[in-house]
């Protein structure tokens, strides 16, 4: 990966942006994509549109949303504990013990305790926590000390940033969806820098926000933009690691390339052209169905207003929803190519109708 590109990442997955919250890395997106976009702009929602050939009436939207899980601090007590409830999905033994940021007056740092094994009783020590018996402690001793510094209604990330491991992979948290964001941005850098897009179809790439609770933002953003086809990409549960199926789930391997969904999301037209474009640019890419909706922003898109002609694109993921995400950044960058390389088969006359033969 070019270094530029990899710092962009990095910084990505440094800034907070749990949802409702992704106001640090719609600035980062804005920034980056200046360079290659005829025209930027944000809603009311948040979501941050970076566009090309804005005067075409064949228009593509790419979606990458911008915001992450967390948490949110709900009560101070009088120890000066914070005690927070869940933005997102998450298992509730993964906070266990977790060094967090604090993002309120100030940026403070906390640790998530509860009480320690030696004093959990009986059935008490075999039970799963849940995020009610947890809290954070800043080391604030009072109420008024803590609230110096944070206030009910800050939110809060793990201190987990991007780490490089052997070979081509990395960890970090947040890969979900910062990954898709930073794909949405390179693919507008390559349609720049390598050309190949038709005049007569614009791009509009979405950072969009509030994927976590319900895709909110790609729904609000698809209403505007009226585009006739649009990808969407996020993480994807990789399938190569002890204890899960491939019978159960289907097979996707890390370094194997980016997954290509088929099924009732994927408008057949986009799915045959993301195939012949992977064919024809040597991009490797690994099959995934989905027989029904997907989380995804791609389900928004498809059934917003008159409807979209959706695919869906996905980064193969170890460990979705910890702090501890692994991806190929291979992977990525190839996700990248696939999404410019499909924009450029897209013409004014593309017609996305399902038809037989």
């Amino acid at each position: 990966m070019r270094e530029q590109s990899l710092e962009f990442l990095k910084r990505l997955i440094s800034a907070p942006s749990p949802s409702g919250f992704e106001q640090h890395v719609a600035q980062l997106y804005r920034d980056y994509a200046e360079a290659y976009a005829d025209r930027i702009t944000t809603d009311v929602h948040g979501n941050v549109t970076a566009a090309v050939n804005t005067g075409a009436t064949m228009k593509i939207m790419l979606a990458g949303h911008m915001d992450e899980i967390g948490f949110i601090v709900h009560h101070i007590s009088d120890e000066g504990l914070l005690y927070f409830s869940a933005i997102g999905g998450h298992d509730s033994i993964i906070p266990v013990g977790q060094m967090v940021w604090v993002h309120g007056r100030r940026r403070v740092a906390g640790a998530i305790g509860r009480k320690a094994i030696h004093l959990l009783g009986g059935e008490e020590g075999k039970k799963k926590p849940e995020l009610r018996d947890l809290w954070i402690d800043i080391g604030a001793s009072s109420r008024a000390e803590a609230e110096e510094a944070v206030q009910v209604g800050d939110v809060v990330t793990y201190q987990h940033e991007f780490q490089p491991l052997l070979g081509d992979r990395a960890a970090a948290r947040a890969f979900d969806n910062k990954l898709g964001l930073f794909i949405v941005a390179e693919t507008l850098r390559l349609l720049k820098e390598e050309g190949g897009l038709h005049e007569g179809v614009g791009v509009y790439a979405v950072g969009t926000v509030q994927e976590e609770i319900g895709s909110r933002g790609a729904r609000t953003a698809a209403q505007a933009i009226g585009a006739q086809a649009g990808l969407a990409v996020d993480v994807d549960h990789a399938i190569d690691y002890p204890g899960v199926s491939k019978a159960q789930y289907g097979q996707l391997d890390l370094g194997k390339g980016p997954s290509v969904s088929r099924g009732a999301n994927t408008n057949p037209v986009v799915f045959d052209l993301v195939r012949r474009a992977a064919s024809e640019e040597g991009i490797p890419f690994q099959l995934r169905v989905a027989p029904g909706a997907t989380p995804t922003d791609a389900n928004a898109m498809q059934i917003n207003g008159p409807g979209m002609a959706t695919g869906l694109l996905g980064i193969p993921l170890r460990y979705m929803h910890t702090p501890c995400e692994l991806v190929s950044l291979t992977d990525v960058e190839n996700c990248a190519r696939l999404m410019a390389a499909f924009c450029r088969r897209i013409t004014p006359d593309t017609d996305f109708t399902p038809r037989l033969g």
